[in-house]
Protein backbone atom coordinates (compact mmCIF):
# COMPACT_ATOMS: atom_id res chain seq x y z
CA UNK A 1 0.00 0.00 0.00
CA UNK A 2 1.19 3.54 -0.71
CA UNK A 3 0.42 6.97 0.63
CA UNK A 4 -1.80 7.82 3.58
CA UNK A 5 -4.74 9.88 2.32
CA UNK A 6 -6.97 9.98 -0.76
CA UNK A 7 -5.37 12.27 -3.33
CA UNK A 8 -8.62 14.22 -3.70
CA UNK A 9 -11.17 15.41 -1.19
CA UNK A 10 -14.14 13.10 -0.76
CA UNK A 11 -16.37 14.39 2.04
CA UNK A 12 -16.51 15.52 5.63
CA UNK A 13 -17.41 11.92 6.47
CA UNK A 14 -14.18 10.74 4.88
CA UNK A 15 -12.08 13.40 6.58
CA UNK A 16 -13.23 12.06 9.95
CA UNK A 17 -11.60 8.67 9.41
CA UNK A 18 -8.76 8.11 11.83
CA UNK A 19 -6.33 6.81 10.97
CA UNK A 20 -6.87 7.79 7.35
CA UNK A 21 -7.03 4.72 5.10
CA UNK A 22 -3.89 3.85 3.16
CA UNK A 23 -4.05 3.79 -0.64
CA UNK A 24 -4.16 0.40 -2.32
CA UNK A 25 -2.01 -0.31 -5.35
CA UNK A 26 -3.46 0.14 -8.88
CA UNK A 27 -3.82 -2.68 -11.36
CA UNK A 28 -0.96 -2.95 -13.84
CA UNK A 29 -1.02 -5.60 -16.54
CA UNK A 30 -3.45 -8.46 -17.06
CA UNK A 31 -5.30 -10.52 -14.44
CA UNK A 32 -7.63 -13.47 -14.52
CA UNK A 33 -10.53 -13.80 -12.12
CA UNK A 34 -13.80 -15.59 -11.58
CA UNK A 35 -15.58 -12.28 -10.97
CA UNK A 36 -14.42 -8.74 -11.76
CA UNK A 37 -16.36 -5.93 -10.09
CA UNK A 38 -16.03 -2.42 -11.50
CA UNK A 39 -16.68 0.13 -8.76
CA UNK A 40 -15.53 0.18 -5.14
CA UNK A 41 -18.70 1.61 -3.64
CA UNK A 42 -21.40 -0.14 -1.65
CA UNK A 43 -22.78 -2.19 -4.55
CA UNK A 44 -19.40 -3.53 -5.58
CA UNK A 45 -18.16 -4.13 -2.05
CA UNK A 46 -21.32 -5.89 -0.88
CA UNK A 47 -21.24 -8.08 -3.99
CA UNK A 48 -17.62 -9.06 -3.36
CA UNK A 49 -18.28 -9.69 0.33
CA UNK A 50 -21.39 -11.82 -0.29
CA UNK A 51 -19.78 -13.86 -3.08
CA UNK A 52 -16.80 -14.77 -0.95
CA UNK A 53 -18.83 -15.47 2.16
CA UNK A 54 -20.82 -17.93 0.05
CA UNK A 55 -17.88 -19.39 -1.89
CA UNK A 56 -14.40 -18.58 -0.50
CA UNK A 57 -12.73 -20.41 -3.38
CA UNK A 58 -13.72 -17.71 -5.89
CA UNK A 59 -11.20 -15.23 -7.25
CA UNK A 60 -12.88 -11.82 -6.90
CA UNK A 61 -11.26 -8.59 -8.07
CA UNK A 62 -12.62 -5.08 -7.41
CA UNK A 63 -11.43 -2.19 -9.61
CA UNK A 64 -11.91 1.31 -8.20
CA UNK A 65 -10.97 4.47 -10.11
CA UNK A 66 -10.17 6.47 -6.96
CA UNK A 67 -10.46 5.02 -3.44
CA UNK A 68 -13.19 2.83 -1.99
CA UNK A 69 -16.15 4.99 -1.03
CA UNK A 70 -15.00 7.87 -3.24
CA UNK A 71 -18.40 8.21 -4.95
CA UNK A 72 -21.86 8.34 -3.46
CA UNK A 73 -21.00 5.65 -0.90
CA UNK A 74 -18.68 8.01 0.96
CA UNK A 75 -20.69 11.19 0.42
CA UNK A 76 -24.35 10.32 1.08
CA UNK A 77 -26.67 11.27 3.92
CA UNK A 78 -26.00 8.10 5.87
CA UNK A 79 -29.55 6.72 5.69
CA UNK A 80 -29.88 2.95 5.70
CA UNK A 81 -33.51 3.19 4.65
CA UNK A 82 -35.83 0.27 4.06
CA UNK A 83 -37.29 1.52 0.81
CA UNK A 84 -36.43 1.73 -2.89
CA UNK A 85 -36.85 4.50 -5.41
CA UNK A 86 -39.70 3.85 -7.82
CA UNK A 87 -43.41 3.81 -7.07
CA UNK A 88 -45.23 0.74 -5.85
CA UNK A 89 -47.27 0.87 -9.04
CA UNK A 90 -44.03 0.64 -11.01
CA UNK A 91 -42.92 -2.47 -9.14
CA UNK A 92 -46.39 -4.03 -9.33
CA UNK A 93 -46.37 -3.58 -13.11
CA UNK A 94 -43.20 -5.67 -13.19
CA UNK A 95 -43.96 -8.28 -10.55
CA UNK A 96 -47.58 -7.99 -9.51
CA UNK A 97 -48.84 -6.68 -6.19
CA UNK A 98 -47.27 -9.59 -4.31
CA UNK A 99 -43.92 -8.98 -6.00
CA UNK A 100 -43.97 -5.28 -5.15
CA UNK A 101 -44.68 -6.04 -1.50
CA UNK A 102 -42.03 -8.78 -1.39
CA UNK A 103 -39.46 -6.29 -2.71
CA UNK A 104 -40.45 -3.73 -0.10
CA UNK A 105 -40.24 -6.31 2.68
CA UNK A 106 -36.83 -7.43 1.41
CA UNK A 107 -35.35 -3.94 1.55
CA UNK A 108 -36.92 -3.32 4.97
CA UNK A 109 -35.20 -6.45 6.29
CA UNK A 110 -31.96 -5.22 4.75
CA UNK A 111 -31.68 -2.47 7.38
CA UNK A 112 -31.05 -5.09 10.06
CA UNK A 113 -28.83 -7.08 7.69
CA UNK A 114 -26.46 -4.11 7.37
CA UNK A 115 -26.39 -3.65 11.13
CA UNK A 116 -25.69 -7.33 11.72
CA UNK A 117 -22.76 -7.40 9.29
CA UNK A 118 -21.35 -4.17 10.75
CA UNK A 119 -21.46 -5.74 14.21
CA UNK A 120 -20.06 -9.10 13.08
CA UNK A 121 -17.20 -7.47 11.16
CA UNK A 122 -16.61 -4.88 13.90
CA UNK A 123 -17.16 -1.95 11.56
CA UNK A 124 -17.44 1.15 13.74
CA UNK A 125 -19.85 3.17 11.58
CA UNK A 126 -22.22 4.61 14.23
CA UNK A 127 -25.05 2.31 13.10
CA UNK A 128 -28.22 3.20 14.99
CA UNK A 129 -31.73 2.11 14.03
CA UNK A 130 -33.96 4.94 15.17
CA UNK A 131 -36.43 4.94 12.28
CA UNK A 132 -37.29 7.87 10.05
CA UNK A 133 -39.65 10.86 10.12
CA UNK A 134 -41.23 12.90 7.34
CA UNK A 135 -42.31 16.12 9.05
CA UNK A 136 -45.06 18.51 7.98
CA UNK A 137 -44.99 22.24 8.72
CA UNK A 138 -48.08 23.24 6.69
CA UNK A 139 -51.57 21.75 6.26
CA UNK A 140 -50.73 20.88 2.65
CA UNK A 141 -47.62 19.00 3.74
CA UNK A 142 -49.67 17.22 6.39
CA UNK A 143 -52.15 16.07 3.74
CA UNK A 144 -49.28 14.64 1.72
CA UNK A 145 -47.91 12.84 4.77
CA UNK A 146 -51.36 11.48 5.61
CA UNK A 147 -51.73 10.27 2.03
CA UNK A 148 -48.40 8.42 2.34
CA UNK A 149 -49.64 6.55 5.41
CA UNK A 150 -52.96 5.75 3.72
CA UNK A 151 -51.07 4.41 0.70
CA UNK A 152 -49.00 2.24 3.04
CA UNK A 153 -52.21 0.70 4.40
CA UNK A 154 -53.62 0.12 0.92
CA UNK A 155 -50.51 -1.84 -0.01
CA UNK A 156 -50.61 -4.04 3.06
CA UNK A 157 -48.18 -2.32 5.42
CA UNK A 158 -49.13 -2.52 9.07
CA UNK A 159 -49.32 0.25 11.70
CA UNK A 160 -45.98 -0.95 13.02
CA UNK A 161 -44.49 -0.21 9.57
CA UNK A 162 -45.68 3.39 9.39
CA UNK A 163 -47.86 5.64 11.49
CA UNK A 164 -49.21 9.18 11.31
CA UNK A 165 -48.10 11.27 14.29
CA UNK A 166 -50.11 14.26 15.46
CA UNK A 167 -48.57 17.60 16.39
CA UNK A 168 -47.79 16.61 19.98
CA UNK A 169 -46.35 13.19 19.17
CA UNK A 170 -44.17 14.58 16.38
CA UNK A 171 -42.85 17.41 18.57
CA UNK A 172 -42.03 14.93 21.34
CA UNK A 173 -39.68 13.13 18.96
CA UNK A 174 -37.90 16.20 17.59
CA UNK A 175 -38.55 19.89 18.09
CA UNK A 176 -39.05 21.08 14.51
CA UNK A 177 -40.33 24.63 14.32
CA UNK A 178 -44.03 24.72 13.53
CA UNK A 179 -44.38 20.96 13.12
CA UNK A 180 -48.03 19.89 12.87
CA UNK A 181 -47.57 16.19 12.17
CA UNK A 182 -45.28 13.54 10.72
CA UNK A 183 -45.07 10.06 9.27
CA UNK A 184 -42.88 7.69 11.27
CA UNK A 185 -41.42 4.40 10.04
CA UNK A 186 -39.04 2.19 12.02
CA UNK A 187 -37.36 0.88 8.87
CA UNK A 188 -34.31 3.14 8.80
CA UNK A 189 -30.96 3.49 10.51
CA UNK A 190 -28.24 6.09 10.38
CA UNK A 191 -24.58 5.41 9.74
CA UNK A 192 -21.35 7.22 9.12
CA UNK A 193 -21.22 6.11 5.48
CA UNK A 194 -17.50 6.54 4.80
CA UNK A 195 -16.70 4.41 7.86
CA UNK A 196 -19.08 1.76 6.58
CA UNK A 197 -17.56 1.79 3.09
CA UNK A 198 -13.97 1.56 4.30
CA UNK A 199 -14.83 -1.08 6.90
CA UNK A 200 -16.74 -3.11 4.32
CA UNK A 201 -13.78 -3.01 1.95
CA UNK A 202 -11.55 -4.40 4.68
CA UNK A 203 -14.11 -7.12 5.45
CA UNK A 204 -14.23 -8.07 1.76
CA UNK A 205 -10.45 -8.31 1.72
CA UNK A 206 -10.46 -10.51 4.81
CA UNK A 207 -12.91 -12.75 2.96
CA UNK A 208 -10.46 -13.00 0.04
CA UNK A 209 -11.18 -10.12 -2.36
CA UNK A 210 -8.43 -8.19 -4.10
CA UNK A 211 -9.13 -4.46 -4.40
CA UNK A 212 -7.21 -2.21 -6.78
CA UNK A 213 -7.52 1.56 -6.31
CA UNK A 214 -6.48 4.31 -8.69
CA UNK A 215 -7.62 2.01 -11.51
CA UNK A 216 -9.96 3.67 -13.97
CA UNK A 217 -11.93 1.28 -16.15
CA UNK A 218 -12.57 2.84 -19.54
CA UNK A 219 -14.60 0.08 -21.16
CA UNK A 220 -16.52 -3.02 -20.13
CA UNK A 221 -16.95 -5.81 -22.66
CA UNK A 222 -18.20 -9.38 -22.27
CA UNK A 223 -15.84 -11.00 -19.74
CA UNK A 224 -13.30 -8.14 -19.96
CA UNK A 225 -12.78 -4.91 -17.99
CA UNK A 226 -10.23 -2.66 -19.72
CA UNK A 227 -8.06 0.00 -18.07
CA UNK A 228 -5.30 2.25 -19.39
CA UNK A 229 -2.64 0.01 -17.88
CA UNK A 230 -4.18 -3.42 -18.07
CA UNK A 231 -7.28 -5.53 -18.07
CA UNK A 232 -9.10 -8.18 -16.10
CA UNK A 233 -10.53 -11.20 -17.87
CA UNK A 234 -13.19 -13.00 -15.90
CA UNK A 235 -16.24 -15.21 -16.18
CA UNK A 236 -18.40 -12.38 -14.88
CA UNK A 237 -17.99 -8.58 -14.96
CA UNK A 238 -20.20 -6.60 -12.60
CA UNK A 239 -20.86 -2.95 -13.45
CA UNK A 240 -21.29 -1.22 -10.08
CA UNK A 241 -20.48 2.31 -11.13
CA UNK A 242 -23.80 4.03 -10.27
CA UNK A 243 -23.64 7.76 -11.26
CA UNK A 244 -20.16 7.26 -12.75
CA UNK A 245 -21.52 4.87 -15.39
CA UNK A 246 -21.59 7.85 -17.77
CA UNK A 247 -17.78 7.72 -17.88
CA UNK A 248 -17.69 4.27 -19.45
CA UNK A 249 -17.41 3.97 -23.23
CA UNK A 250 -20.85 3.70 -24.79
CA UNK A 251 -22.68 4.20 -21.47
CA UNK A 252 -23.15 7.99 -21.31
CA UNK A 253 -26.96 7.87 -21.52
CA UNK A 254 -27.57 4.76 -19.42
CA UNK A 255 -27.48 6.48 -16.03
CA UNK A 256 -28.11 10.15 -15.27
CA UNK A 257 -25.54 11.50 -12.76
CA UNK A 258 -27.39 13.83 -10.39
CA UNK A 259 -25.61 15.96 -7.82
CA UNK A 260 -26.57 16.57 -4.23
CA UNK A 261 -24.83 18.62 -1.55
CA UNK A 262 -24.42 18.32 2.21
CA UNK A 263 -23.23 20.29 5.19
CA UNK A 264 -22.41 19.18 8.73
CA UNK A 265 -22.60 21.39 11.80
CA UNK A 266 -20.17 21.67 14.63
CA UNK A 267 -20.74 19.29 17.54
CA UNK A 268 -23.78 20.62 19.38
CA UNK A 269 -23.86 21.24 23.12
CA UNK A 270 -25.88 19.14 25.53
CA UNK A 271 -28.11 22.18 26.15
CA UNK A 272 -28.87 22.46 22.43
CA UNK A 273 -29.71 18.77 22.20
CA UNK A 274 -31.98 19.13 25.23
CA UNK A 275 -33.86 21.86 23.35
CA UNK A 276 -34.08 19.77 20.17
CA UNK A 277 -35.07 16.48 21.74
CA UNK A 278 -34.34 13.91 19.05
CA UNK A 279 -33.38 11.26 21.59
CA UNK A 280 -33.98 8.35 19.21
CA UNK A 281 -31.84 9.89 16.45
CA UNK A 282 -34.43 9.29 13.74
CA UNK A 283 -33.43 10.33 10.25
CA UNK A 284 -35.66 13.08 8.93
CA UNK A 285 -37.14 14.51 5.71
CA UNK A 286 -38.98 17.80 5.46
CA UNK A 287 -42.21 18.02 3.49
CA UNK A 288 -41.06 20.08 0.52
CA UNK A 289 -40.83 18.85 -3.08
CA UNK A 290 -37.14 19.77 -3.15
CA UNK A 291 -36.78 18.12 0.22
CA UNK A 292 -33.79 18.04 2.53
CA UNK A 293 -32.59 14.91 4.32
CA UNK A 294 -31.16 15.09 7.81
CA UNK A 295 -29.51 12.93 10.42
CA UNK A 296 -28.28 13.32 13.98
CA UNK A 297 -24.76 11.99 13.68
CA UNK A 298 -23.07 9.60 16.05
CA UNK A 299 -20.70 12.31 17.27
CA UNK A 300 -23.43 14.85 18.03
CA UNK A 301 -23.72 16.96 14.89
CA UNK A 302 -26.52 17.53 12.41
CA UNK A 303 -25.86 16.64 8.78
CA UNK A 304 -28.30 17.99 6.19
CA UNK A 305 -28.32 17.49 2.43
CA UNK A 306 -30.16 18.37 -0.77
CA UNK A 307 -30.60 21.56 -2.81
CA UNK A 308 -27.90 22.80 -5.16
CA UNK A 309 -27.53 22.41 -8.93
CA UNK A 310 -28.55 18.84 -9.74
CA UNK A 311 -26.95 18.27 -13.14
CA UNK A 312 -23.88 19.21 -15.14
CA UNK A 313 -24.00 19.44 -18.94
CA UNK A 314 -22.84 16.29 -20.70
CA UNK A 315 -23.42 14.08 -17.64
CA UNK A 316 -20.33 15.41 -15.88
CA UNK A 317 -19.48 13.64 -12.63
CA UNK A 318 -16.87 15.97 -11.14
CA UNK A 319 -17.81 16.64 -7.53
CA UNK A 320 -14.58 17.15 -5.62
CA UNK A 321 -14.30 20.10 -3.29
CA UNK A 322 -17.07 22.01 -1.55
CA UNK A 323 -20.40 22.88 -3.16
CA UNK A 324 -21.10 26.44 -4.32
CA UNK A 325 -21.40 28.96 -1.50
CA UNK A 326 -25.04 29.71 -2.37
CA UNK A 327 -25.88 26.02 -1.91
CA UNK A 328 -24.21 25.98 1.50
CA UNK A 329 -26.16 29.10 2.47
CA UNK A 330 -29.41 27.54 1.28
CA UNK A 331 -28.86 24.37 3.30
CA UNK A 332 -27.88 26.33 6.40
CA UNK A 333 -30.95 28.55 6.02
CA UNK A 334 -33.22 25.52 5.73
CA UNK A 335 -31.61 24.04 8.82
CA UNK A 336 -32.37 27.22 10.77
CA UNK A 337 -35.95 27.29 9.47
CA UNK A 338 -36.41 23.81 10.87
CA UNK A 339 -34.48 24.47 14.09
CA UNK A 340 -34.32 28.20 15.01
CA UNK A 341 -32.19 27.35 18.04
CA UNK A 342 -29.34 26.74 15.55
CA UNK A 343 -29.25 30.34 14.28
CA UNK A 344 -25.63 30.79 15.33
CA UNK A 345 -24.40 27.26 14.64
CA UNK A 346 -21.07 26.86 12.87
CA UNK A 347 -20.65 24.63 9.80
CA UNK A 348 -17.69 22.27 10.02
CA UNK A 349 -17.97 20.61 6.61
CA UNK A 350 -19.55 21.00 3.18
CA UNK A 351 -19.34 18.57 0.28
CA UNK A 352 -21.18 17.23 -2.76
CA UNK A 353 -21.49 14.04 -4.77
CA UNK A 354 -23.21 12.36 -7.68
CA UNK A 355 -25.87 9.66 -7.60
CA UNK A 356 -27.34 7.63 -10.44
CA UNK A 357 -30.86 7.68 -11.90
CA UNK A 358 -32.25 5.40 -14.58
CA UNK A 359 -34.83 6.67 -17.05
CA UNK A 360 -37.51 4.81 -15.09
CA UNK A 361 -36.34 6.53 -11.90
CA UNK A 362 -36.01 3.11 -10.27
CA UNK A 363 -33.03 0.81 -9.63
CA UNK A 364 -32.31 -2.54 -11.24
CA UNK A 365 -29.98 -5.51 -10.83
CA UNK A 366 -29.36 -8.27 -13.30
CA UNK A 367 -27.07 -10.69 -15.09
CA UNK A 368 -26.80 -11.74 -18.72
CA UNK A 369 -25.29 -15.23 -18.52
CA UNK A 370 -24.55 -15.24 -22.25
CA UNK A 371 -22.11 -12.33 -21.94
CA UNK A 372 -21.21 -12.60 -18.27
CA UNK A 373 -22.17 -8.95 -17.78
CA UNK A 374 -23.99 -8.02 -14.56
CA UNK A 375 -25.25 -4.68 -13.29
CA UNK A 376 -26.69 -2.98 -10.26
CA UNK A 377 -27.59 0.61 -9.48
CA UNK A 378 -29.85 3.54 -10.25
CA UNK A 379 -30.82 4.04 -6.61
CA UNK A 380 -31.66 7.76 -7.03
CA UNK A 381 -30.10 8.58 -3.67
CA UNK A 382 -31.63 5.68 -1.73
CA UNK A 383 -28.83 3.20 -2.12
CA UNK A 384 -27.19 2.53 1.24
CA UNK A 385 -29.58 -0.29 2.12
CA UNK A 386 -30.49 -1.08 -1.49
CA UNK A 387 -26.84 -1.72 -2.38
CA UNK A 388 -26.65 -4.45 0.25
CA UNK A 389 -29.76 -6.09 -1.21
CA UNK A 390 -28.25 -5.68 -4.69
CA UNK A 391 -24.99 -7.30 -3.59
CA UNK A 392 -26.78 -10.31 -2.13
CA UNK A 393 -28.97 -10.59 -5.23
CA UNK A 394 -26.02 -10.33 -7.63
CA UNK A 395 -24.17 -12.98 -5.63
CA UNK A 396 -27.13 -15.35 -5.99
CA UNK A 397 -27.42 -14.61 -9.72
CA UNK A 398 -23.71 -15.24 -10.32
CA UNK A 399 -23.73 -18.41 -8.22
CA UNK A 400 -26.82 -19.66 -10.04
CA UNK A 401 -29.01 -19.88 -6.97
CA UNK A 402 -32.78 -20.00 -7.39
CA UNK A 403 -33.46 -17.84 -4.34
CA UNK A 404 -36.30 -15.53 -3.37
CA UNK A 405 -33.97 -12.61 -4.07
CA UNK A 406 -33.48 -13.41 -7.76
CA UNK A 407 -37.26 -13.50 -8.24
CA UNK A 408 -37.83 -9.96 -6.95
CA UNK A 409 -39.18 -7.56 -9.62
CA UNK A 410 -36.12 -5.33 -9.68
CA UNK A 411 -34.10 -8.14 -11.29
CA UNK A 412 -34.32 -6.81 -14.84
CA UNK A 413 -32.49 -4.67 -17.43
CA UNK A 414 -31.85 -1.05 -16.53
CA UNK A 415 -34.33 0.14 -19.16
CA UNK A 416 -34.35 2.97 -21.68
CA UNK A 417 -31.68 5.61 -22.25
CA UNK A 418 -31.83 9.27 -21.31
CA UNK A 419 -32.25 11.72 -24.22
CA UNK A 420 -29.16 13.26 -25.85
CA UNK A 421 -27.85 16.71 -25.05
CA UNK A 422 -28.96 19.46 -24.98
CA UNK A 423 -32.39 17.93 -24.27
CA UNK A 424 -31.05 16.13 -21.18
CA UNK A 425 -29.64 19.32 -19.70
CA UNK A 426 -32.70 21.44 -20.46
CA UNK A 427 -35.09 18.81 -19.07
CA UNK A 428 -33.27 18.25 -15.78
CA UNK A 429 -32.62 21.92 -15.10
CA UNK A 430 -36.17 22.78 -16.11
CA UNK A 431 -37.77 20.22 -13.81
CA UNK A 432 -35.60 21.40 -10.91
CA UNK A 433 -36.65 25.02 -11.51
CA UNK A 434 -40.31 23.98 -11.67
CA UNK A 435 -40.08 22.16 -8.35
CA UNK A 436 -38.35 25.14 -6.77
CA UNK A 437 -41.14 27.42 -7.99
CA UNK A 438 -43.78 24.93 -6.79
CA UNK A 439 -42.27 24.87 -3.29
CA UNK A 440 -42.44 28.65 -3.05
CA UNK A 441 -46.05 28.76 -4.25
CA UNK A 442 -47.19 25.92 -2.02
CA UNK A 443 -45.54 27.44 1.05
CA UNK A 444 -47.20 30.80 0.32
CA UNK A 445 -50.68 29.55 -0.66
CA UNK A 446 -50.90 26.14 1.05
CA UNK A 447 -52.40 24.83 -2.19
CA UNK A 448 -51.04 22.10 -4.45
CA UNK A 449 -49.13 23.68 -7.33
CA UNK A 450 -49.93 22.61 -10.89
CA UNK A 451 -46.32 23.42 -11.73
CA UNK A 452 -45.19 20.86 -9.18
CA UNK A 453 -47.53 18.22 -10.55
CA UNK A 454 -46.26 18.89 -14.06
CA UNK A 455 -42.65 18.57 -12.89
CA UNK A 456 -43.31 15.14 -11.43
CA UNK A 457 -45.07 13.99 -14.60
CA UNK A 458 -42.24 15.21 -16.84
CA UNK A 459 -39.54 13.59 -14.70
CA UNK A 460 -41.38 10.29 -14.40
CA UNK A 461 -41.09 10.32 -10.61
Amino acid sequence: MTGSRPHRYVSFWYSQLEPPPARREPLVGRREADVCIVGGGFTGLWTAYQLLRSNPSLTVVVLEAEVVGFGASGRNGGWVEGRLAGSREHWAALGGRAGALALERAVQATVDEVGEVAAAERIDCAFHKGGTLTVAQTPLQLEKVRAQVEDDRMWGLRPEDSVLLDRTSAAERVSVDGVIGARYSPHCARVQPASLAVGLAEAAERAGATIYEGTHVSRIRPRIAQTADGEVRSKFVVRATEGYTAGLAGQRRVMLPLRSSMIATEVLSSATWAALGWQQAETMLDGARRYVYIQRTGDGRIAIGGRGTPYRYGSGTESEGPPPSETVRSLRQRLIELFPVLTDVAIDGAWQGVLGATRQWAPAVGLDRNTGLAWGGGYVGEGVAAANLAGRTLADLILGRDSELVRLPWVRPLGGSWPPEPLRYVAVRGVNAMMQLADKREWRTDQTSLVGRAAHLISGR
